[in-house]
């Protein structure tokens, strides 16, 4: 199909992206018997931290797993229909939209099959909330527009 040949940057990285997500927290939940349990790799500093979120980003929208699914669908989609419209992203471009797509499509599926979303990143030493893979994908994917808009190589 033209479409993964023309933007196959986007693709791979959208497919590893997903794929490590999910592995990730299939991980998680094998690894811990409950949400709430915790695992130092770094004491006091970084643990992995087993938490369901209904929510979204930094637990916000508690509860709201049932929209938020239908968001996460809808932006895949998007993504999906837009790089297959446009004519040359930048390999920037494609892996920044392919971080993204990983990242929507992870933290869907799990609202989609699970009703919630499994986070285990925990910066302790900062009281950062506690976030996934998918989470980071999407910040990343984010960070990478941003710099493909502001920096245009002549």
């Amino acid at each position: 199909i033209t479409i993964f040949r023309k933007d196959s940057l986007f693709w791979i990285v959208a497919i590893a992206g997903l794929i490590l997500d999910q592995g990730s927290k299939q991980m998680i939940v094998q690894r811990f018997s409950q949400p709430g349990h915790s695992w130092q790799i770094w004491p006091g500093v970084f643990h992995f931290t087993y938490v369901l979120n209904t929510g979204a980003a930094f637990s916000s929208f508690r509860g709201g797993a049932n929209w938020l699914k239908w968001l996460s669908l809808g932006v895949s989609v998007m993504i999906i229909f837009f790089v297959s419209r446009s004519s040359k992203l930048s390999r920037l471009e494609q892996f920044a939209y392919g971080c993204i797509l990983a990242g929507a499509l992870g933290n869907g599926i799990d609202r989609f099959f699970l009703g919630h979303v499994i986070d285990f990143l925990d910066f302790y030493l900062i009281k950062f909330p506690v976030f996934n893979l998918a989470d980071t994908f999407i910040n990343i994917g984010i960070i990478g527009l941003l710099i493909s808009n502001f920096y245009r190589p002549r």
